[in-house]
């Protein structure tokens, strides 16, 4: 006698062998497979263990920050030569508004925006020759954070994540903060990708200070924690049994160490999320604002065993400053110079800062020459800088980086990169080294090949290691 399957049945089988396929990195390695979030040594030695990525969403001006251009005051209001083309026809030279000055032994220029961050200098490396592929917000933001413009691809701190583990088994290990909704391509800025969803980074909205609302759902109103334990285990008992006739399957393993991770939380989250718990002193050295409180609180996070903590500065593109460029950067600047300075003095009071790396910068950078009038994107004014991918500054503070230092340069206009050129991918491939990867050899097998961070891109630059 002859059995037939049924059509639910025949796809159940035949999709145990691309469970399988899932199921393949994490045989290799055992300790993931058991506890994915586990804690889990670099395959080389490494002094950044963690890391805190201040993201200026919109693309902050070099030329007004860390990149100072004199010679553009010598051509203001007429045509710069040899401009490369960009994605809108802009105008004559535009001088900075603002006034640099050395700082520190290594007597690096920094405009006054940024002088608090500015006394810090000899602890931070400032990259002036980072370059990106294009000029547009959407495929910029995903090659920053994702190594890749257009298609589906785990965001850097999820790579770390998924080699590192986490620390803290009752948070997170990669948090994401962005105050007032989501920056532009949302929640893709922290995705898993083709990782396990467990590795995806969680969203906080910082502009809330209740705990109940920076995190939904944080706690049951109607059941003790005893209760809802004995609930989750009932739960867990059938997704387990569920489980064991899907193995290999990433997506049900992901939701069920949510529910243990959702829950293993409501012990801690609100004590990480309280700034108030900080003595007065160490809140007024961050200063006062939502920029402020979310830095602290991702000194109180990485400090508690969150590995990979993101702060951006503020939802949609608050550094995109087509027009008015000088009164909205000297603005967006004070909102969090004085914190970032308060976050690298007190990480290395702690003894933090030589263990956790400090990244800022935005997508790209802005362009030397005043954005000329167009309609609906800088009303008519000629007081901004359009989007310039050719060249932009980065710094990197701490975790094995060698401060003091600038590394590469622009062209004396500081439209685009010109010495030691520094792709996106080669700052990920250090970033990953400063980890204690090989960016080469850290993937993942999905869809018949092997997948990294930097693609087939990328270098360690050395001159930024200590």
């Amino acid at each position: 006698m002859i059995s037939l399957m049924n059509r639910r049945e025949m796809l159940r089988r035949c999709g145990m062998g691309m469970g399988a396929l899932a199921l393949y990195p994490l045989l290799q390695h055992p300790v993931r497979a058991a506890n994915p979030l586990a804690a889990r040594g670099a395959p080389f030695m490494a002094k950044a263990k963690r890391v805190i990525h201040l993201f200026m969403n919109g693309g902050p001006s070099h030329i007004d920050t860390f990149d100072p251009k004199p010679i553009l005051a010598k051509y203001a209001g007429k045509p710069l030569p040899k401009l490369l083309p960009t994605e809108r026809k802009t105008g004559a030279a535009f001088p900075s508004a603002f006034k640099f000055k050395r700082y520190g032994q290594s007597g690096i220029e920094v405009s006054e925006i940024f002088a608090k961050t500015a006394e810090c200098i000899d602890d931070i490396c400032v990259i002036r020759s980072m370059h990106a592929d294009v000029p547009n917000h959407e495929p910029s933001l995903l090659l920053m954070n994702c190594g890749e413009a257009r298609l589906i691809r785990p965001s850097v701190g999820s790579w770390i994540t998924y080699g590192l583990g986490t620390e803290n088994q009752n948070l997170p290990g990669f948090i994401a903060m962005c105050p007032g909704g989501y920056p532009i391509q949302e929640s893709q800025n922290w995705q898993a990708g083709f990782l396990p969803g467990i590795y995806q980074g969680t969203y906080i909205d910082t502009q809330h200070t209740a705990i109940d609302k920076l995190i939904e759902n944080i706690r049951n109103k109607s059941m003790s924690l005893a209760e809802q334990r004995r609930q989750l285990d009932l739960v867990q008992a059938f997704n387990e049994r569920h489980r064991s006739e899907r193995p290999g399957d990433a997506q049900l393993e992901a939701r069920i160490q949510s529910f243990e991770l959702a829950y293993r939380m409501q012990m801690e989250a609100a004590e990480a999320f309280d700034i108030s718990r900080e003595p007065k002193y160490i809140r007024d050295m961050y200063g006062p604002g939502v920029q402020a409180r979310q830095i602290l609180i991702a000194r109180r996070l990485i400090e508690r065993g969150v590995r990979f903590v993101q702060v951006w500065h503020g939802e949609g593109q608050p550094w995109d400053n087509h027009d008015d460029i000088a009164d909205a950067h000297r603005r967006l600047a004070k909102q969090c110079d004085r914190a970032i300075a308060a976050l690298l003095k007190d990480l290395k009071a702690r003894g933090l800062l030589d263990e956790t790396l400090v990244i800022w910068g935005g997508e790209f950078g802005r362009t030397p020459s005043v954005e000329l009038p167009t309609p609906g994107a800088n009303a008519g004014k000629m007081n901004g800088r359009d989007h310039n991918h050719y060249g932009f500054t980065m710094w990197l503070a701490g975790g094995g980086v060698k401060g003091g230092q600038v590394v590469g340069a622009t062209d004396e206009f500081g439209f685009a990169a010109v010495e030691n050129k520094v792709h996106v991918h080669d700052l990920h491939a250090t970033i990953l080294y400063l980890l204690g990867f090989d960016h080469e050899k850290f993937t993942y097998h999905y869809a018949g090949r092997d997948f990294r961070l930097t693609d087939v891109h990328g270098r360690v630059v050395p001159e930024i290691i200590a």
